[in-house]
């Protein structure tokens, strides 16, 4: 295991916290863990890139995030807001070619707040996805699926629920979203998130290129090739390193330090943590993509992603300026444990007392 630590250790110091997370990620090779706790900092790497011998896990390893990456959509619709443009309430038809855009009996357009909120009544996969992942359901299943495909696929997309009026997770919908807020700009989403936000927040390990060096990912125990998603970019594309995401965390404890000086990227920041609905029977909070659980003094973001040979999570708790990033280099398993014991860390250091 290597580690690093910000401020004095102390009895139940952040690193002794996080450090059986390490052991919590069967059958992987490499864990990677970013922390905050009030002023401490701390980074936590054990294993290698895979298993035939690769390089140690450092901070500056990449793994695959998968839907970690909704956030960074999200946080790319809140700057496009904040700039003006964009706005949360504009019906999807205004950036979609004339007779595109997916259309729900009751004629109620689609807005990019549904896209972000998952309440659109898309499904989950676009249209025709299935029957081009079959070959490679078990590596890469959106891999064949191209953008030309997905526009030509949306007019005859059956919207499932009035637009606002069901949560319904969608990859569809959010790596929509991130295909027209690329268009509103007139450029790639890629190129796009690496202007507005990775740049600024100095997240320079941080990209949607598959062709960088990064951990390889296991499913199953077998090596899996780099996730690819071209025609949804924004809804899983993106690598990271748990210390360009210990980054982030900073920046979403702390908007108005952002790196750089971009005033609509720190309003952003504080505008995807701001409650739009509330979901029914858990009393539980949707923001901007991010998922938010309330309790007495605290509020707990958090969202995890996972890939074909990766696994991801990361939350904070503004109150407590607490925030924890996890990395595994193998696929989700249906009774996955790493994401919920996360969690469960997360929750455990925002309720536990600050050193003083």
């Amino acid at each position: 295991m290597t580690s690093h630590r910000g401020a004095a250790p102390h009895p139940g110091d952040l690193t002794d916290r996080l450090a059986p997370l390490l052991g919590n990620a069967p059958g992987a090779t490499a864990v990677a863990l970013a922390g905050v706790r009030g002023g401490e900092q701390a980074l936590l790497c054990e294993g290698s890139t895979d298993r035939t011998g690769g390089r140690p896990v450092d901070p500056d390893t990449r793994f695959e995030v998968g839907s970690v990456t909704k956030t960074f959509t999200a946080l790319l619709l809140a700057e496009a807001v904040a700039r003006g443009e964009v706005g949360l309430n504009d019906p999807i038809a205004r950036h979609l070619p004339p007779g595109t855009a997916p259309v729900h009996r009751s004629g109620e357009p689609i807005t990019l707040l549904h896209l972000a909120t998952h309440t659109s009544g898309l499904p989950r996969l676009p249209r025709g996805m299935l029957r081009t992942a079959v070959r490679s359901w078990s590596s890469n299943p959106y891999g064949a699926y191209g953008e030309r495909q997905l526009l030509d696929s949306l007019a005859s997309t059956t919207v499932r629920a009035r637009p606002g009026s069901r949560v319904h997770y969608s990859n569809l919908g959010v790596g929509l979203l991130g295909r027209l807020l690329a268009g509103a700009a007139g450029a790639e989403y890629a190129e796009l998130l690496t202007a507005r936000v990775l740049e600024p927040l100095a997240l320079t390990g941080t990209t949607c290129d598959p062709g960088r060096a990064q951990a390889t990912g296991y499913w199953h125990g077998r090596a899996r090739p780099p996730w690819s998603i071209p025609a949804l970019p924004g809804a899983g594309a993106l690598r990271s390193t748990a210390g360009d995401l210990l980054r982030y965390l900073l920046a979403l404890l702390d908007p108005t330090a952002v790196a750089g000086g971009s005033v609509p990227l720190a309003e952003a920041l504080a505008d995807v943590q701001r409650p739009r609905l509330v979901l029914p029977r858990t009393g539980d909070r949707t923001c901007l993509v991010w998922s938010l659980r309330t309790a007495p003094g605290r509020d707990l973001f958090f969202h995890s992603g996972g890939t074909r040979g990766f696994t991801a999570f990361i939350g904070f708790c503004p109150q407590t300026r607490t925030g924890l990033a996890a990395l595994a280099n193998t696929t989700p398993a249906c009774n996955d444990t790493f994401i919920q014991n996360a969690y469960t860390a997360l929750r455990d250091l925002a309720e536990a007392d600050l050193p003083a």
